[in-house]
């Protein structure tokens, strides 16, 4: 393209457009590789740390620790870029409570997904290494007979769904205005191990459909199954996080943008900290 014949009108577009671009792409990095970390740091603990013993394992407490931990550091490190959903279900809960256009949506999934491809692959790479050879496991999410705690399908549909619902309702709650957004890596990090905690002998936990996907893709030839199952760990996820983003979209869990006021005068404490008064 001849910049040289554009108007000044036609050149403000352009450029603008540039800078979309650029952001767009800046974006879909950072969520490439903080999903790509999650799957790497938190599969790889329950794979390889799992297969340990005595000093070299972990037990679900750990496990649970190395998810929330990875979230942790991937909403400080690339929070400022992206805003570190590194989850399709918490983008989709993002759109749904109207803070994300469908074109960005598009991009975060696609990014998201091939993240959790990518570090799947890497965990494969690491694990192919090990002398004595290893199960195929790559940290696949299931349920039913031979898998962990053999919970139903209904099981596992309610605990996705309903731990899903949990985690958007506190990323949505501490990312919003007047949260104390400082803190909201950590606070994130924290459910999501409690999460953890509560479900890794239902389902593995996944409340995030690239995390399912991933392993379940790359580990496809020595665990078929999971690639079979991996359906209730898009859907569900999809349903709790578009619950929580419907509630965030018609203000029943938003809070208010007012400052509220104490004996006359008005406060300086922010909505976060305190019981707001309704919006005159």
């Amino acid at each position: 393209m001849d910049l040289r014949s554009l108007s000044g009108a036609d050149l403000i577009w352009h450029h603008a457009g540039l800078a979309r671009g650029e952001i767009n792409m800046k974006k879909a990095i950072a969520e490439f590789i903080g999903t790509f970390a999650l799957v790497l740091l938190g599969c790889g603990t329950a794979v390889i740390a799992g297969m340990g013993s005595g000093a070299t394992s972990v037990d679900i407490l750990g496990i649970a620790t190395a998810f929330g931990l990875a979230i942790v550091a991937m909403a400080y490190g690339i929070g400022q870029v992206s805003g570190c959903h590194i989850n399709p279900a918490v983008s989709f809960g993002v759109l749904v409570a109207g803070r994300m256009s469908m074109p960005d949506f598009i991009t975060y999934v696609i990014a998201q997904v091939l993240g959790a491809i990518a570090g799947a692959v890497v965990l494969y790479l690491i694990l192919s290494g090990k002398a004595s050879g290893w199960s195929g496991s790559l940290g696949q999410n299931g349920w039913g007979p031979g898998y962990l705690g053999e919970y139903n399908t209904t099981s596992a549909f309610i605990y996705e769904v309903t731990a899903t619902f949990l985690f958007l309702v506190c990323i949505l709650g501490v990312t919003q205005r007047g949260a104390p957004v400082e803190l909201a890596g950590i606070a994130i990090g924290l459910t999501l191990i409690a999460i953890h905690l509560l479900g890794i002998n239902i389902t593995g936990t996944s409340v995030n459909p690239a995390r399912s996907l991933g392993p379940a893709l790359v580990g496809y030839a020595k665990n078929p199954h999971a690639i079979e199952q991996v359906w209730l760990f898009i859907v569900a996820p999809l349903i709790g996080a578009g619950i929580a983003g419907y509630l965030f979209k018609a203000r029943i869990l938003s809070g208010e943008d007012v400052i509220p006021e104490r004996g006359g005068a008005k406060s300086d404490v922010p909505p976060a900290a305190s019981a707001p008064r309704k919006r005159p």
